[in-house]
């Protein structure tokens, strides 16, 4: 318990808090119909992908856009803590005492990265994206969706599958079109307006018979 608590180990204590805290507010968050996870891929902005030398490329490495942020949080987190836990208890083990926070901080922070990179492109493999070039996503407005995750409402977008004209399934985020809307999983909704990348408002599906 005493490398938990040590204070040199505070940057990975407060980690596994995070962590906590995070499985906690989505629990609740799913109690009420909403999702921490919808509510934080709404702050991040459409990454470009397979841009070089920009801020993009650095999120696109990360495969941010591919995955869902909370997702990736949380495996930084929990790659941090481990290793920050680990450095530490080899260090103490080794010569007898802690390295400083933020040494073992900036270590553990160089080393999470790579972990977050594999991660999330073995996750990006098990859930398609809509990184395919194949389809333009403003070809996709008229067409039905189905939310499959979250709950979507005005400013707050939630995961929704959609099959474009080739019969390709795709994965967008949709809004509703209503600000007093609100779309659950499950739905079966209507784009009607492409805001931006695969982000659409949508309505409820006003023929249900030909999804």
């Amino acid at each position: 318990m005493e490398l938990f608590f040590a204070p040199e180990s505070w940057p990975f204590t407060v980690a596994v808090f995070l962590l906590l805290a995070i499985a906690v507010v989505e629990g609740l968050a799913l109690l009420v119909g909403m999702s921490l996870s919808g509510w934080l891929d709404h702050l991040i902005p459409d990454v470009a992908h397979g841009v070089e030398g920009t801020p993009d490329s650095w999120l696109d490495w990360l495969h941010v856009g591919k995955v869902p942020i909370l997702v990736l949080l949380v495996v930084f987190l929990t790659a941090f803590a481990f290793l920050g836990y680990t450095l530490n208890g080899v260090v103490r083990g080794g010569f007898g005492f802690y390295p400083p926070a933020l040494v073992s901080a900036a270590a553990a922070f160089l080393g999470a990265l790579p972990v977050v990179r594999m991660t999330g492109a073995a996750i990006a493999r098990l859930i398609p994206r809509d990184e395919t070039t194949a389809v333009s996503f403003d070809s996709l407005v008229g067409r039905v969706a189905v939310v499959v995750s979250g709950t979507a409402r005005a400013g707050y977008p939630a995961e929704a599958r959609v099959k474009s004209s080739h019969g390709q399934t795709l994965y967008v985020r949709v809004e509703p079109d209503d600000p007093d809307s609100r779309f659950g999983a499950g739905a079966s909704v209507l784009l009607v307006k492409q805001i931006s990348g695969s982000r659409f408002l949508a309505i409820a599906n006003p023929r249900p018979d030909i999804l």
